[in-house]
């Protein structure tokens, strides 16, 4: 069930309804790619970081461990100890990030793995069945995520057999979903939209998928590289052949301000590995801007990562320690990092609902569209 509650322009305040609770929109699903978000973070810290959603990769839960394993141990859920929403991606980026490592047909994509180079095929039933065996709350269909920019003609076949490809996967889950011993029946699949920075295409596409009534549908091709005013763009073109009543996704965004914009473009979904990843690598988001902790200003400020942050690290810890911690690998400074961005975005959601609600989003993204987006 997915019901909207406040509307402010086109920006939404709604909630998603899973069978492993309910998801309050629009909001960010934090990455942990193979199960794990990077940075020492466990599924019993995710509550109090205010996650909702995880976002767990198809491709290489199916090499390491494996889903048959992971099926064995109770699917996702059982395997991280995990009780909340999880969404698992198709494996179709990997069709677009291991470009050489792949052989593209009509009945899938055979791959050869970045870990020991062996041969693996994935298409849209292989797709659906490892998200069935993961168990996962949200599967996304399989697809081929477009570089962009892209051949006109290429782009337009693709988004055909990006479509057949859906047909497949809806079929396929469906029949999953109703064998006896299924570990999630209720599992929901979303289609993706694609069509490089083609107008014509991209409302095409939006325009056939629309119509096999999924329970929801994402914006896919984008945050590979175009500037912000392109994606912008193309979230302008799509987002008006969106349906209505299914929330909306935009996959792999994004910084705060991306986030922001997308918002009040109508988006309702978002993820990114930008939150752990700038983490781990000393860039910190703060309500003043983005903070650079390894700078040498900070060797002895005594004062939080965030003065108006109320997560554990700036409650306990000065930019001091957490500057020497970096700078001396110790796993700690990553693990405390990662911990604050997490926070960070997830509390940067929940001020996004409450504007909307007040409606006073329209002020709020004015204010901060430039303030979150300054290197202090």
């Amino acid at each position: 069930m997915f019901i909207v509650t406040a509307r402010e322009a086109r920006a939404r305040r709604s909630v998603l309804s899973t069978v492993h609770g309910d998801i309050q929109l629009p909001v960010f699903m934090n990455v942990a790619t193979s199960a794990a978000v990077k940075g020492g973070i466990s599924s019993s810290d995710l509550e109090s970081l205010h996650c909702q959603v995880g976002l767990c990769n198809t491709y290489h839960l199916h090499i390491r461990p494996g889903d048959e394993i992971i099926r064995g141990l109770g699917g996702l859920h059982g395997f991280m100890g995990r009780d909340g929403p999880i969404l698992t991606d198709s494996g179709g980026f990997q069709v677009f990030s291991l470009a050489k490592l792949r052989k593209i047909e009509e009945r899938g994509v055979t791959f050869r793995s970045h870990i020991d180079g062996r041969k693996i095929f994935m298409g849209p039933e292989e797709s659906m069945r490892i998200q069935s065996n993961l168990g996962s709350t949200i599967a996304m269909a399989f697809d081929e995520c477009i570089e962009n920019p892209a051949a006109y003609d290429y782009t337009e076949k693709s988004i055909a057999r990006t479509t057949r490809w859906l047909i497949r996967c809806k079929e396929e889950l469906a029949r999953l979903n109703s064998l006896e011993g299924t570990l999630n029946p209720a599992q929901m699949l979303f289609g993706i939209n694609q069509g490089s920075t083609y107008e014509d295409l991209r409302i095409r596409h939006m325009k056939e998928i629309a119509g096999l009534d999924l329970p929801g549908y994402a914006i896919g091709g984008l945050a590979v590289g175009e500037t912000p005013e392109e994606m912008y763009r193309v979230i302008d073109i799509a987002e008006p052949h969106m349906p209505e009543n299914k929330p909306r996704y935009l996959m792999g965004v994004g910084t705060p301000v991306n986030i922001i914009e997308a918002v009040w473009r109508g988006i309702d979904m978002f993820d990114c590995v930008m939150p752990s990843r700038n983490a781990r690598h000393g860039t910190l988001f703060t309500w003043d801007g983005i903070r650079i902790i390894q700078n040498e200003k900070y060797t002895r400020d005594p004062l939080p990562i965030d003065p108006n942050c109320g997560c554990f690290v700036c409650k306990s810890h000065s930019r001091a320690y957490l500057r020497h911690l970096l700078k001396a690998g110790e796993i700690l400074g990553y693990r405390l990092a990662v911990a604050h961005n997490m926070y960070f975005y997830n509390t940067l959601m929940e001020r996004i609902r409450a504007e909307i609600e007040s409606g006073t989003f329209g002020a709020f993204r004015d204010e901060m569209a430039v303030r979150l987006g300054k290197r202090i």
